[in-house]
C-alpha cells in the first residue's frame, strides 16, 4: 500500500513510518521540512504547511496514497480543510486523537462539574461538555509557543472527520505515550531523582493510587499501522493503550526497575508533598480506558515487552539530558523536610 503521513516527524511519526516500511509499504511524509533527520530512510518527503493542504494537492495526488494518516489534527478548522483537500486523493484516512476528549479528563483537570466518572472508559463514554480544555483565562500572545492550546479541541475535529462521506475515516484516541524522543519526558521527574541518588521518593497518599492509561511509542505506532492497513477500521473509533493501567506508584517502581534504582517509594499524608511534585489532577478521577475494541476488531497486541519499553525509555533519557531543569521541581530540601514529618 501507499501511505501518507501528515506531520509526525519527531516522536510517533517516525515509529509509524518504520513499522510501515518494515511491512513493505511505500511511505511519504507531508511536513514543513524542519525535522528531516528524524524521518527514517526510504520515506518520501512532501513539504508544505498543514494549513495549506489544498495548495499541496497536486503533490499529494502525484504520490497517490491509498491511506492518509493525520498525526497532528488539532481542531475543527484543520479537520474541515483536511477532509476537503484529501477528498478524491485517497481511499481512507486515519486520524490521531486523544483520550482528553472524555468527560473524565475534564473532571480530572477541574473544568467539568460533577463526580468522578467510572472507569474504564469505553469509546462510547461521555465526552467533555466544555470546549478548549487547555485554553487559559486570557488569549496567549502571538509568539507564545503554547498559542495552539487556545483553539485545540479534538472533539469537534473528530466529529468533522467522522461525518465526511467523501472520506471514510477512523479515529484513534491515544493514551499518554512514552518512549525515546518523547518531548514531554513523562518519566524525567522520577528518573532524575533516581540518578541524583535520592533513596526515597515521596508521593501523595491519594495520588499514589491514581491511574492513567499509557502506551509505549512502538506499541502505539503498531496500533496506528493496523488501522491504516485494515479497511475494517473505517468509520470506527478506537482507544489505544496498555491493557492494564498502572498506578502512579507502580509506574514509579517500573521506572526504578529499569533504572537499577535501589530506593523506595513512600506515601506522604495529604497536604505534605511539595506542590511542585503534585500531578495537577484530581486523583479521584482515574483516566483508564478500555482497549478491548481495537484488540477484538483489529487484533491489536503490544509488540514490546513492558520491561524493554521502560529500559529503552530510561536509556534514551540518560543519553539526552534536559538542558535546564526547573529548580522548584527538584527542591530536595523541601522534599527532605516533608519526609522528616513521617518521623514526627
Amino acid at each position: 500500500m501507499r501511505i501518507l503521513l501528515i506531520g509526525g516527524t519527531s516522536f510517533m511519526g517516525p515509529a509509524v513510518a518504520r513499522e510501515l516500511l518494515a511491512g513493505g509499504h511505500a511511505v511519504a511524509v507531508y511536513h514543513r521540512g524542519q525535522t528531516e533527520g528524524a524521518v527514517p530512510a526510504g520515506v518520501a518527503h512532501i513539504h508544505g504547511e498543514r494549513e495549506a493542504l489544498a495548495a499541496a494537492r497536486p503533490a499529494l495526488e502525484q504520490f497517490a496514497p491509498d491511506v492518509v494518516i493525520h498525526m497532528i489534527l488539532m481542531e475543527e478548522t484543520q479537520a474541515r480543510d483536511f477532509t476537503q483537500a484529501l477528498s478524491g486523493v485517497t481511499q481512507r484516512a486515519v486520524v490521531i486523537s486523544s483520550q482528553d476528549v472524555y468527560r473524565a479528563f475534564g473532571r480530572g483537570i477541574g473544568n467539568e462539574p460533577g463526580p468522578p466518572d467510572p472507569t474504564p472508559l469505553s469509546e462510547d463514554a461521555p465526552l467533555r461538555e466544555r470546549p478548549y480544555p487547555h485554553r487559559g483565562d486570557q488569549p496567549r500572545a502571538e509568539d507564545d509557543p503554547m498559542r495552539w492550546a487556545d483553539t485545540y479541541d479534538k472533539i469537534p475535529a473528530e466529529r468533522v472527520v467522522m461525518s465526511a462521506p467523501e472520506l471514510p475515516c477512523s479515529v484513534l484516541r491515544l493514551p499518554a505515550v512514552f518512549g525515546p524522543h518523547d518531548r514531554q519526558r513523562r518519566f524525567h521527574s522520577l528518573l532524575k531523582r533516581m540518578d541524583d541518588g535520592r533513596t526515597v521518593i515521596p508521593l501523595d497518599v491519594a495520588e499514589a493510587d491514581w491511574r492513567w492509561t499509557h502506551g509505549y511509542v512502538d506499541d502505539v505506532a503498531h496500533a496506528i499501522a493496523l488501522a491504516a492497513l485494515d479497511a475494517r477500521s473505517a468509520g470506527r473509533i478506537y482507544n489505544v493503550g496498555e491493557p492494564q493501567a498502572l498506578s502512579l506508584e507502580e509506574r514509579a517502581q517500573a521506572v526504578g526497575a529499569a533504572a537499577g534504582w535501589r530506593g523506595r517509594i513512600v506515601r506522604l499524608p495529604a497536604g505534605r508533598l511539595p506542590e511542585a511534585m503534585r500531578i495537577g489532577i484530581d486523583p479521584r478521577q482515574n483516566l483508564i480506558v478500555d482497549t478491548s475494541r481495537i484488540r477484538a476488531e483489529l487484533g491489536y497486541r503490544e509488540v514490546t515487552p513492558p520491561a524493554e519499553a521502560y529500559a529503552r525509555t530510561v536509556a534514551w533519557e540518560r543519553a539526552n539530558p534536559v538542558a535546564q531543569d526547573d529548580p522548584a521541581e527538584f527542591d530536595y530540601a523541601a522534599e527532605d523536610a516533608a519526609l522528616a514529618t513521617l518521623d514526627g
